[in-house]
């Protein structure tokens, strides 16, 4: 619950972010779209009424008049999308507030948003051609077969979107989760429509929904931080495990779930024997809990004087 709350906060700063990237001049716009809105509905008979000044206007200018007969159609579309703004806005938040209490609620969220957003685009511009007195039934049924034969030049465009849907209700891993893809291992920032983005390190892979194969989710389960250290041959192990196991409990790795474990010898290297640490932790902190282990074990043999072994060569002159 402590890792949604983070991400809900996180949400949230980002939101704030946004709203304070947003420029002046757009919130003049959206505030002036506002106002129109309200005028048009408080005006609704001088706009639109039949007796109506901008239907039939004689200022003796062809060009102005018909500049001013374009105003209430104008009026028309500013209006229809504030409420369609407002909508999308509204449902968006409802998102937002609906699926906040899990990962997978986060992800959901955020796609239904993306396709609500691709949703009223198209919506707006059928508005627009609608109130311009464009037939829009004759557009809808031409995009349909329009939208066939694009769809078979973008076979991989809809492979995309197909496997971002199946990727999101099948559970197979969620925004905030480590996966492994390829060589790459990331965090998940976002699951789109179309592309999947992996953030690690302060760099973002983006890679493209239908390109996502042989994904290992490593959150499914706490990740094992190991360590490896040689001691010499010429040392004696048990002495030495006896060492280990007087200190073991006392090594300190801030970011481990729990004690370091030793696992007895690993190999039998060139120059020494290897020996095996290990401990649990969040997948996030793998690599922070991997340096403080190393840092632990070695300290512990510093403080014991059990030496580690460099590579040697050993000449023999005959």
């Amino acid at each position: 619950m402590s890792k949604i709350k983070e991400k809900t906060k996180q949400e949230v700063e980002n939101v704030k972010k946004r709203i304070r990237a947003v420029s002046p001049a757009r919130w003049i716009i959206l505030s002036l779209m506002l106002v129109v809105t309200v005028l048009s509905y408080v005006f609704y008979e001088q706009l639109f009424g039949e007796e109506s000044w901008f239907l039939s206007p004689n200022t003796g200018s062809k060009l102005l008049n018909d500049v001013i007969g374009i105003v209430p159609t104008l009026v028309k579309c500013i209006r229809s999308l504030t409420i369609l703004l407002f909508i999308v806005t509204i449902v968006s938040l409802i998102l937002q507030k609906c699926f906040r209490k899990t990962q997978r609620g986060i992800t959901v969220s955020r796609l239904l948003i993306n396709l609500l957003n691709w949703l009223s685009a198209i919506i707006a511009v059928i508005i627009v051609l609608s109130d311009f007195g464009v037939d829009t039934t004759a557009l809808i049924t031409g995009a349909g077969v329009l939208t066939l034969i694009v769809g078979l030049g973008m076979q991989s465009l809809i492979g995309d979107i197909v496997a971002g849907l199946f990727i999101v209700f099948e559970n197979e891993f969620n925004v905030g989760d480590w996966v492994t893809v390829g060589d790459f291992r990331g965090e998940v920032v976002s699951i789109g429509i179309r592309t999947t983005k992996l953030k690690a390190a302060g760099n973002v892979k983006i890679i493209n929904n239908s390109d996502l194969r042989g994904v290992i989710n490593l959150d499914n389960d706490v990740s094992v931080v190991k360590t490896l250290i040689d001691v010499q041959y010429e040392a004696r192990l048990p002495e030495i495990e006896k060492v280990i196991g007087a200190h073991l409990g006392e090594l300190k790795v801030p970011h481990a779930l729990d004690e370091v474990a030793y696992n007895g010898v690993a190999n039998l290297g060139a120059s020494g024997v290897t020996l095996q640490f290990t401990c649990h932790s969040k997948e996030a902190d793998i690599f922070d809990a991997g340096r403080e282990l190393n840092a632990a074990v070695k300290n512990m043999f510093d403080e014991n004087h059990i030496d580690i072994p460099y590579p040697q060569i050993v000449i023999h002159k005959s």
